[in-house]
C-alpha cells in the first residue's frame, strides 16, 4: 500500500492515497465523495467544451500547465 503523509500543522495530518489503495483506507462514505468529486470535474469540463470556453490542463510530458482553447490551439503558463 502506498500512502504518502503529508503534515500541514500541528494538528493535522493529510493523506494522499493511490487509486487502487482506497477500498482499505478511505472510508465508504469518503469514497462516494471522491466519486462525485471526480463527477463534478468532468461534468465542470464537458460544460466549457460546450460552450467554447478556454480549460485549463497539464501537460505530463513537458510537466508544463497549459490553457486549450476551443479551436485547439495551446498557450503554455509561465
Amino acid at each position: 500500500m502506498s500512502t504518502v503523509k503529508v503534515r500541514t500543522g500541528k494538528a493535522h495530518t493529510i493523506k494522499v492515497v493511490t487509486s487502487p489503495d482506497q477500498r482499505g483506507v478511505i472510508s465508504a462514505q469518503d469514497a462516494v465523495m471522491d466519486a462525485r468529486a471526480v463527477q463534478a470535474v468532468k461534468s465542470a469540463v464537458e460544460k466549457a467544451v460546450f460552450c467554447q470556453k478556454p480549460i485549463a490542463k497539464y501537460d505530463m510530458s513537458t510537466k508544463k500547465a497549459y490553457i486549450q482553447y476551443a479551436d485547439g490551439a495551446r498557450k503554455y503558463v509561465k
